[in-house]
C-alpha cells in the first residue's frame, strides 16, 4: 500500500476494522426493574472492564499494527514511562514530505476500544493534510502499554503526552493541536482545562464525544431494548438506570469542564447517526462551550464508528487549523 494511495483505499481496511471495535457497548441487559440489584454490583465492581475493552477486538493486547502496515515509513515507535511508573506505547508520525513540513503537532487520543495500531489511517490522513507531526499516544493498560486503565491513570496519561512533545527540541515549539474520539474527546477536554492557561494547546478538535459518564451509561443499559430511540427518555425505558448511573466512579464530567476553556479554538465534529453517544450530547458540549472561537460541524450520516468516513470530515479538520489555529496569533 503506498501512501499516495487516495484516502477511500486506505479507509476501506481501516473501516472494516472499526466496525467491531463498538458492538461491545451496548449492555446486554433484560430492562426490568428485577434486575437492578445484579446490575448495581456488575456497574460497581466491574465498570471498569465495560467502560475500558482494552482487549476488544480479542488480539488487542497482544497486536499492535505499525504504521509500515499501511505504507507509512517516517515514524518512531516510542516506549514513554509516566511519572507514577508505567510505560505508554506510542507512534509519532513525522511528515513523509520533509520540505512540505509545518510546524504543527496533533497530539491524538482514540475511543475506549482497540488500539492506536486501528488508527493508524486516520492519522496518516491527518499527517497527509496538515504536513504535521502526530504522536498516537497508548493509554495504560490498552496495546502493548503496562498499566490499568481508570480515569485518573488516563489523565496522567495524557498530561505525559503533552509533556513529552513540550521537552522535544524539534516538537515543543510547533502548534499543538489535541484531537480525540469519544472517550478521547473526554481526555481531550480535561487535559485542554488542566493546561489551557499555560498556552501550549493551540487548538482543540472533538468528534462524537459524551458530555458526562453517569449521563451515558443509562443509554447502554437501555440499549438492550430496540425500541428505545437516542434521544427519548431512557429512564423511563428502564427505570433503575438513573439510580443504577450514581454508583459509576468513572466520571469524566466534561459537560462541567469544558466551559472553563476558553482561549483555545474548539471544533466539534458530530456524526448524526452516532448509536453509541446520542447526537444530543455534543449539541450541549457545543452550547455549554465558552471558547472564544467554537465552530459546529455535523455529518449527517455519520455513525460512532464511521463519522471520518464522511467526505468532508477531514477538510473540515483541515480548513479549522489553517483558519481558527495556525492563522491566529
Amino acid at each position: 500500500m503506498s501512501t499516495n494511495e487516495a484516502p477511500s483505499d486506505y479507509f476501506s481496511q481501516f473501516a472494516s476494522t472499526a466496525s467491531s471495535l463498538f458492538s461491545f457497548m451496548r449492555v446486554p441487559v433484560l430492562a426490568s426493574s428485577g434486575v437492578a440489584a445484579v446490575l448495581s454490583g456488575v456497574l460497581y465492581f466491574k465498570q471498569n472492564e465495560l467502560i475500558y475493552p482494552r482487549n476488544v477486538p480479542a488480539d488487542s493486547r497482544s497486536h499492535v499494527f505499525r504504521p509500515q502496515k499501511f505504507g507509512y515509513h517516517s515514524y518512531e515507535e516510542l516506549l514513554i514511562p509516566t511519572p507514577d511508573g508505567e510505560a505508554l506505547g506510542a507512534f509519532l508520525l513525522h511528515p513523509s514530505n520533509k520540505s512540505r513540513a509545518r510546524d504543527i503537532t496533533i497530539l491524538m487520543f482514540h475511543g475506549n476500544a482497540g488500539n492506536i495500531g486501528h488508527r493508524v489511517p486516520i492519522a496518516m490522513r491527518l499527517q497527509e493534510g496538515l504536513d504535521c507531526n502526530v504522536l498516537m499516544l497508548e493509554y495504560r493498560g490498552y496495546g502493548l502499554s503496562t498499566g490499568t486503565p481508570d480515569e485518573h491513570g488516563l489523565l496522567i496519561d495524557a498530561q505525559t503526552g503533552l509533556d513529552y512533545i513540550r521537552q522535544r527540541p524539534e516538537l515543543r515549539d510547533t502548534k499543538l493541536v489535541v484531537y480525540g474520539q469519544s472517550l478521547g474527546g473526554a481526555v481531550a477536554i480535561q487535559l485542554a482545562a488542566k493546561n489551557h492557561g499555560e498556552g501550549h494547546i493551540a487548538g482543540l478538535i472533538l468528534e462524537n464525544t459524551f458530555t458526562a459518564m453517569r449521563k451515558l451509561i443509562p443509554r447502554y443499559i437501555a440499549s438492550a431494548d430496540r425500541h428505545v430511540d437516542a434521544e427519548s427518555n431512557i429512564s423511563s425505558a428502564f427505570p433503575p438506570a438513573k439510580y443504577l448511573a450514581r454508583l459509576c466512579h468513572q466520571v469524566w464530567p466534561s459537560e462541567s469542564t469544558l466551559p472553563t476553556v476558553k482561549n483555545i479554538p474548539i471544533l466539534f465534529l458530530s456524526g448524526l447517526q452516532d448509536e453509541i453517544v446520542p447526537p444530543s450530547h455534543m449539541r450541549q458540549l457545543f452550547k455549554v462551550c465558552r471558547a472564544e472561537r467554537k465552530v459546529w460541524k455535523t455529518l449527517p450520516h455519520g455513525s460512532h464508528n464511521d463519522t471520518i468516513l464522511e467526505p468532508e470530515y477531514f477538510d473540515t479538520i483541515v480548513d479549522f487549523v489553517n483558519e481558527e489555529v495556525m492563522a491566529k496569533p
